[in-house]
């Protein structure tokens, strides 16, 4: 059972990647563009998140989607998530599921496994 899957490692581990850094630049493209729009009755985040957190996730996103300069990318986004759980989700409760922070939490420690591993296969920094 041990060797399930093994064979397809790699290509798990781009796809991983790509969608990831797809679904991240979107959380920049709302925040920049305001496209899609947020659900009604949600306020809109600072002016300081919009203009700092929202080109990181955009470009970082984008960087790591396409695999180019990806550990430095994915360091950046990964700090840039951890920043945001202890400032906006830490403040409520310590634990992820008491203070909705899942996904950032998620989202940090996915990115610091991409900057450790780079782009793999299927990426523009592929050697």
């Amino acid at each position: 059972m041990a060797k399930f899957m093994s064979f397809l490692n790699n290509q798990t581990y781009a796809a991983m990647r790509m969608v990831v850094g797809f679904l991240f630049l979107w959380h920049g493209v709302q925040k920049l563009f305001s496209f899609p729009p947020s659900p009604e009755g949600m306020p809109p985040p600072p002016e300081f998140v919009i203009y700092i957190a929202g080109p990181i996730e955009l470009i970082g996103g984008a960087l790591v989607m396409i695999g180019l300069f990806t550990r430095y990318a994915a360091f950046l986004c990964s700090g840039l998530m951890a920043v945001a759980y202890w400032m906006v989700h830490g403040q409520k409760a310590l634990l992820p599921i008491q203070n909705g922070g899942e996904l950032a939490a998620l989202y940090c420690f996915i990115f610091l496994f991409i900057a450790t591993q780079g782009s793999n296969m299927w990426g523009l920094d592929k050697k």
